[in-house]
């Protein structure tokens, strides 16, 4: 009965985590990167959307494109990953940083993790002995190889998407550039909706939908 109980508890401790990173995931990918001030003018950066990993992901259109991208390929923990270590970066309190670390840890690192990125062993066990008194770059290493494994294997297959494509058609809308594209509608399943095959104009609806 206590085994039980006790598997119980484990499971509902890691749903909570589960659903609190969720949570703050998708506040943060709708948000502004704490790490980069963002010109919120129109700048050429909208046109290098598929110049860099590192430019695509600075804007907020950009991170939820992709992470869509990511979804429909089956990884969207990469992304969600990597952006809980650069809001964990940002904080300095003890307290925080031992909190926090221990969810990214069970949310994305341990070995029961329900989101887990892939990561080496060696890196894996220097984020473990840290957890006890964590600074904040105990995940620099840990997510410069995430990062490296979304630029190298995920962002040239992004390029090449219906998301880019509709990401790109909204970007020249907003500069003002005519675009002879039809509408795509992108949902966080992944799926690309074609309209009629009336001529329309112009749109683009990028959705972050998490479901339980």
């Amino acid at each position: 009965m206590n085994g039980l109980s006790k598997t119980s508890l484990d499971f509902q401790d890691t749903k909570r985590i589960h659903n609190a990173w969720k949570s703050r995931i998708h506040n943060f990918i709708q948000s502004p990167l704490l790490w980069r001030k963002i010109n919120r003018q129109e700048t050429n950066e909208t046109c290098l959307l598929g110049e860099s990993l590192e430019t695509l992901i600075s804007q907020k259109c950009g991170r939820i494109a992709f992470w869509d991208f990511l979804k429909s390929e089956f990884c969207e923990e990469n992304l969600d990953f990597w952006l809980a270590c650069q809001e964990f970066k940002t904080f300095d309190c003890p307290e925080e940083l031992t909190r926090r670390a221990a969810s990214i840890y069970d949310e994305f690192i341990g070995p029961e993790s329900p989101r887990e990125v892939n990561l080496d062993f060696y890196t894996r066990e220097i984020i473990r002995q840290s957890l006890q008194q964590p600074s904040p770059s105990c995940f620099v290493v840990a997510q410069r190889k995430i990062f490296s494994l979304m630029e190298n294997c995920s962002f040239s297959r992004f390029t090449q998407s219906e998301q880019y494509k509709v990401l790109l058609a909204a970007a020249a809308k907003q500069r003002g550039l005519p675009k002879h594209r039809k509408a795509l509608r992108i949902r966080s399943t992944g799926d690309v909706m074609q309209p009629d095959s009336k001529p329309i104009s112009l749109q683009c609806e990028l959705y972050l939908l998490h479901k339980d």
